[in-house]
């Protein structure tokens, strides 16, 4: 790329980063696609942005569906083009913008995986048998118990928990969101035996709920693992990640209650549909309860 093509980038991170305060994982996700874009057109021998026209990008898009990146991704990508020529088109140094009109391959909707009632009840009743037990047991209740994302409980502080009111606040949501969540009973437990744990080796400075060993915040990738070393101990064979807990949670409440709208505001999520994709989760243990035991559902053998 020209030196004013470098210079225009530079000013549109500058932005994002200055004006539209935009956080440092969207930024850096911006960077990482744009640069993707960056190698096409040295590729190309493409050296300024105005030069790039939809061709280019659409092949660029293709070539990248080759590669098997995924739908998501590819949308993201172009988000992220579409929003780099938008400013070059407010500050009138770019005449069209390319990606406009151009759409990621559709990709199938994969379900998310969930854990059955009796798979929960195993995998959070299996027992705690020292300190560091007691912390990941009151985590995993507080997946299950009130359906939070990894990043929502990691960065959870002692003053966003109140156990007389069973409830819980999330103030660092997706997409900067807060919400008041209920705690149930099974998991407040858990949490009071924590507690007693934590106020031993924790300073008092340390404001987060959950520490390490260190008496510092735990990060994320040690809640994945700590999880990952609960199942293995108890003898529980199947891959859980914490997101598979959250996932239960919308499951088995929205087949409990059939209100879509409560678990869209339990789960924080801003768009109904992505809530939606739990009622296909519903519909398929459904289906399945019919084939197995409908008298004329059932296949014919061969």
């Amino acid at each position: 790329m020209h030196a004013d093509a470098e210079r225009m980038l530079a000013d549109f991170f500058d932005q994002l980063k200055f004006e539209k305060r935009a956080s440092e994982h969207t930024i850096k996700n911006y960077q990482r696609d744009i640069k993707h874009l960056s190698r096409y057109c040295a590729e190309k021998a493409i050296y300024h942005w105005t030069d790039l026209q939809q061709s280019n990008i659409r092949s660029h898009i293709a070539n990248r569906h080759r590669q098997g990146i995924g739908s998501n991704s590819l949308q993201r990508e172009l988000s992220a083009i579409r929003s780099f020529y938008n400013f070059l088109l407010k500050n009138r140094l770019a005449s069209i913008n390319p990606a406009q009109h151009i759409l990621a391959p559709k990709q199938a909707r994969k379900l998310p995986k969930t854990l059955d009632v009796d798979q929960i009840n195993g995998l959070l009743e299996a027992g705690a048998n020292s300190a560091l037990e007691i912390r990941d047991l009151a985590m995993f209740e507080l997946f299950y118990s009130s359906g939070l994302r990894l990043s929502e409980l990691t960065a959870l502080n002692l003053t966003d928990i109140d156990l007389s009111d069973n409830s819980l606040f999330v103030r660092t949501g997706k997409g900067g969101k807060s919400r008041l969540l209920p705690l149930g009973s099974k998991a407040v437990t858990a949490i009071e035996n924590w507690l007693q744990q934590r106020s031993k080796n924790t300073p008092a400075a340390e404001p987060a709920l959950f520490v390490s060993t260190r008496g510092t915040r735990l990060g994320q990738r040690s809640v994945e693992l700590r999880l990952e070393q609960w199942c293995k101990k108890k003898g529980i064979v199947e891959h859980i990640h914490p997101h598979m807990l959250r996932h239960s949670f919308a499951s088995h409440l929205l087949e409990s209650s059939q209100d879509l709208r409560a678990v869209q505001e339990l789960l924080g999520h801003s768009n109904i549909s992505t809530t939606q994709i739990y009622t296909h989760l519903d519909f398929q243990h459904l289906a399945d309860i019919y084939d197995k035991a409908h008298p004329r559902a059932k296949k014919k053998a061969d």
